[in-house]
């Protein structure tokens, strides 16, 4: 064992926090035009994928369902890879879509691991986790 690896239960919490604030701007760019974002309509597409990343961000930041939270979310950054950026090149370096790819595997790994011990499902018990 590692001398870090003591820390790994409030890294992965810092890493579920991080990722799921960070998605929930991306909400507030589609939903609200906000931070520099273009308002979509709420019946689109992207409306939908807004509403994802909103709420789904703000779930997966607090740690509240996180499985199914999760899960979607990854689902939806997978759809955003194959039907936004993978049309514009095969490598997400030339297509920008690192992050959509990012996301869709730290969120996948969230969905396996679970909201863990500093989440509201962890403070719900261990069924929650």
């Amino acid at each position: 064992m590692t001398s870090l690896a003591r820390f790994e239960p409030y890294a992965y919490a810092a890493l579920r926090f991080v990722a799921g604030f960070l998605f929930l701007f991306h909400g507030l760019q589609k939903l609200f035009g906000m931070y520099g974002g273009t308002q979509v309509p709420l019946a689109s597409q992207f409306g939908l994928a807004g509403i994802i990343e909103l709420v789904g961000g703000l779930m997966i930041a607090l740690g509240f369902f996180t499985v199914p939270a999760a899960f979607i979310a990854s689902g939806e950054m997978a759809v955003a890879y194959f039907t936004v950026h993978q049309p514009n090149g095969a490598w997400p370096i030339q297509n920008q879509g690192e992050l959509a790819a990012l996301y869709a595997f730290i969120f996948l790994f969230v969905a396996t691991r679970g909201g863990g011990p500093y989440s509201i499902d962890g403070m719900m018990g261990p069924t929650r986790r």
